[in-house]
């Protein structure tokens, strides 16, 4: 009887099975450093185990013996190539439901999932585009033809579709700070004549791409007007961060507020100058909102800190009440928390700046490279500090 032949998957599709309730084993044949240093993560747990490729290449029957027998197993590994190899194997010595990941781990880094924010009585559309694979959020906000996008990454085609369902396309592309974690899809967008690109200038001056400055305050509506969306400028992670506020309702935040804590001020290498202005974000230059405003990130430390609909999001109110930069007395001890959760950035970081900025140019694949790994643009050493109480995430 011949052997039944793995199957291709793609990114969003894993994305699906981990949400929908995983009932497979998740093999990642990439080294034990690479696995230790970046590996897979959804909103349910799931069997997920690591056996080096070249353990296979080996000891074949002594690395097949560790996998679970009767089971669905999915592959994964750097660029596709290795997880076929092993999946091959597999299908060989007894295993009959397995898959391999379609162009590897980049695949994952690059997927966006879109998840609707408005309702189904709003007259415009509000999503966002989660980023598994470095669990950062970008935007999307669609009015009859035309559409805005907020903080998009290189998988520009992903919006485009989107915008496409609802005979829309893109005409502006706002950026809520210069990005150090991911390189930003603003500069492809300008290269479109439909599209333009805006910025402050404080993170932007001089960029080598068209786009426009943006001044705190200012009100960018649609062609038929629409939801309006207003700049609010919230220095802090960057000089330059600059907060949205959509229809009065939705603030897109950016790094400078997400869900368990604040961005980072120490990116800049100026922690203390920027601490201050962080603090004062915060607890000035937002005062002003409505508790029922909602937040919605640019990036997310863990799924805990979604809702039950898989959406990041939370009331400002509750995020007042909740989140420790908010709740530090005086700015003293603001720069105190900070000091107490900088870390180490990573050394790549540099480089994307300059990507975005548009004065360096990459390939490709030197792009896929830099974009691997997930964010670390909070100020909190990934949970070490976060809400000064639990956050009922289902209540909104």
């Amino acid at each position: 009887m011949e052997a039944p032949a793995p199957f291709l998957y793609t990114a969003n599709e894993l994305f699906d099975w981990i949400n929908g309730g995983p009932d497979f084993v998740l093999l990642d044949v990439r080294n034990e450093k690479d696995f230790a240093n970046w590996s897979i993560e959804g909103p349910e747990f799931f069997p997920y185990i690591n056996i080096p490729y070249f353990n296979f290449m080996e000891d074949v029957q002594g690395s097949i013996a560790r996998i679970p027998k009767g089971e669905k197993i999915r592959i994964v590994c750097a660029k596709e190539g290795s997880a076929k190899y092993v999946a091959e194997l597999l299908c060989q010595n007894g295993f009959s439901d397995v898959g391999y990941l379609q162009q590897g781990i980049v695949n994952w880094g690059n997927a966006l999932v879109p998840k609707k924010v408005t309702g189904e009585n709003e007259e415009y559309a509000l999503y966002q585009f989660i980023r598994p694979g470095k669990a950062s959020c970008s935007y999307l906000l669609i009015y009859q033809q035309e559409a805005m996008v907020f903080d998009p990454s290189r998988n520009i085609e992903a919006y485009q579709a989107v915008a496409q369902q609802h005979g829309s396309r893109i005409v502006k592309s706002f950026e809520t700070h210069r990005q150090a974690d991911y390189i930003s899809g603003s500069p492809q967008l300008a290269e479109g004549k439909e599209c333009t690109v805006l910025v402050n200038s404080l993170d932007f001056e001089g960029a080598a791409f068209p786009c426009e400055h943006v001044a705190h305050d200012a009100v960018f509506t649609f062609a038929k007007q629409g939801p309006e969306v207003r700049a609010l400028h919230t220095p802090g992670h960057t000089m330059g961060s600059t907060s949205y506020l959509i229809d009065g309702k939705y603030l897109l935040s950016g790094d400078t507020i997400f869900i368990n804590t604040a961005g980072r001020p120490d990116l800049g290498g100026k922690w203390e100058e920027w601490a201050r202005e962080l603090y004062l974000s915060l607890m000035l230059r937002l005062r002003g909102l409505d508790d029922e405003v909602l937040v919605l990130p640019g990036h997310y430390t863990s799924w805990s800190e979604a809702n039950c609909a898989r959406i990041f999001l939370e009331k400002l109110g509750k995020l007042r009440e909740n989140v420790t930069a908010f709740r530090l007395p005086n700015e003293r001890k603001f720069a105190e928390f900070i000091q107490d959760n900088m870390r180490p950035q990573p050394g790549v970081y540099a480089e994307i700046r300059r990507v975005n900025g548009g004065w360096l140019k990459v390939s490709q694949a030197e792009a896929d490279t830099m974009d691997l790994g997930k964010n670390e643009c909070g100020a909190s050493n990934y949970g070490k500090v976060g809400v000064s109480a639990e956050v009922q995430r289902c209540a909104v």
